[in-house]
């Protein structure tokens, strides 16, 4: 199923944004008993680092490739071979983190939570960016 391209940066903000807010809410979970203030500030400094280093790039990057595009596109190019690759290697790469037990709570609870709230930033700038396609197709007409 062909769309036009500006609704590929709403299918990335409704996939980055399920994804964030899933794994903020394992995160969340995993720290009934390890709050602290250097937990949070962890928390925080992963969310930095992955916002400044990673998402904040990739929301960057795709925003470009997706209106660069022809107006029509096939629904599944909100991401490219390279991206959908790497989120089945970090989809995978998490469940298999806590499967194993390898991780104790604690890193659970500091990392997905700072790594969630950063991919649920980038699903928020995704729809930040189709509403102002919107807006700008709009004005346009």
């Amino acid at each position: 199923m062909k769309v036009q391209k500006q609704y590929l940066l709403l299918l990335a903000c409704l996939v980055w944004t399920i994804a964030g807010a899933n794994i903020v809410r394992i995160g969340v979970e995993a720290y009934d008993g390890y709050v602290t203030v250097l937990n949070l500030i962890l928390s925080v400094l992963v969310f930095a680092v992955f916002q400044r280093f990673v998402f904040g790039r990739l929301v960057k990057k795709h925003t470009g490739r997706i209106l660069a595009y022809e107006e029509r596109q096939w629904f599944i190019q909100f991401f490219d071979l390279k991206s959908f690759l790497i989120m089945a290697v970090m989809m995978t790469g998490g469940i298999w983190l806590r499967v194993s037990g390898l991780a104790p709570d604690r890193f659970i609870a500091v990392f997905y939570s700072g790594l969630g709230a950063s991919l649920l930033l980038a699903g928020i700038l995704f729809g930040l960016r189709f509403i102002q396609q919107i807006r700008r197709n709009a004005n346009a007409v």
